[in-house]
């Protein structure tokens, strides 16, 4: 992969145009696939007619902050894309004019074989937060079929910012978010109904998304909380915690005290999120 800006003239204006340009597919045939043609202001010609030296005199734009999904992480299944909101905010003596922003994993934004999403729209919704600095909105959508298990995790957040006067600044790295695996848990009680006193067993199974075979499977050598809420109450009091096995399965043991519901809970990793099962109410006689 490989990001860079490259200008061209696009009716009588100036236009960012190929913003991200793949120099080749990485090993995993991924490349960056969007195309965005960002007009901007025709003073800007005078800067691009002028000799590379002078152009790198010129003011740039300033990236100073880029949040994803209002800075939690962003979160993904097997079949469905998912989009989630980006804001970036710069600042230029003359004022921000757009910005274009961008997601992307790996060693560097010159690697061939990292792996990056451009944000959806044409052009961002920009407000201005003081005379030289704006904060653009846009999405950025992640989809299953495109990623890897090897994906989740940290992914940097850059941008391209163009000016009211035409300069266009860039930073590939202004900020992070998490890629995550969704997961899901379940959990059933047992024997129904129970003699107070007596055994109550759960099982149960902790998954996640699987994105490189495009299923669930069990999230193993993981530690899930067995919980217990008392009916006519509100809170889950932990009872104990049991470890997921080999294939993410949950079996456990604890006393029959009251009517009341059984659950198991996860608290998550930096890969994958936290999750709870729906409570399984069992009738204690």
């Amino acid at each position: 992969m490989r990001i860079r800006a490259t200008v061209a003239a696009v009716s009588g204006a100036l236009a960012l145009s190929a913003l991200v340009v793949p120099a080749a597919q990485a090993d995993d045939g991924r490349s960056w696939s969007n195309d965005h043609n960002l007009s901007i202001p025709k003073a800007g010609a005078e800067r691009f007619a002028g000799s590379t030296a002078a152009a790198a005199a010129e003011e740039l734009p300033v990236l100073t902050k880029a949040v994803v999904n209002g800075g939690k992480p962003v979160v993904v299944g097997t079949k469905s894309a998912q989009t989630y909101s980006m804001s970036v905010t710069a600042s230029h003596s003359t004022g921000v004019f757009d910005i274009i922003g961008y997601v992307w994993i790996g060693a560097s934004v010159e690697d061939e074989n990292s792996y990056g999403i451009l944000m959806n729209e044409e052009t961002a919704s920009c407000t201005a937060v003081s005379a030289t600095a704006s904060t653009c909105k846009m999405t950025v959508t992640f989809d299953p079929a495109e990623l890897k298990n090897s994906d989740a995790g940290t992914w940097k957040v850059g941008a391209f910012a163009v000016s009211n006067d035409g300069q266009i600044g860039e930073k590939d790295y202004i900020s992070k978010t998490y890629l995550q695996r969704f997961s899901k848990l379940t959990a059933n009680a047992g024997p129904e109904p129970v003699v107070k006193g007596k055994a109550v067993t759960v099982t149960g199974k902790l998954t996640r998304a699987n994105w490189d075979t495009g299923t669930y499977l069990g999230y193993t050598n993981q530690p899930v909380k067995l919980q217990f809420r008392k009916a006519g109450t509100s809170t889950y009091t932990t009872v104990k915690t049991v470890t997921s096995s080999s294939t993410g399965t949950l079996k456990t043991s604890a006393t029959a005290s009251a009517d009341g519901y059984w659950r198991y809970s996860f608290a998550g990793t930096s890969t994958t999120p936290a999750v709870s099962a729906a409570g399984d109410y069992l009738d204690v006689r």
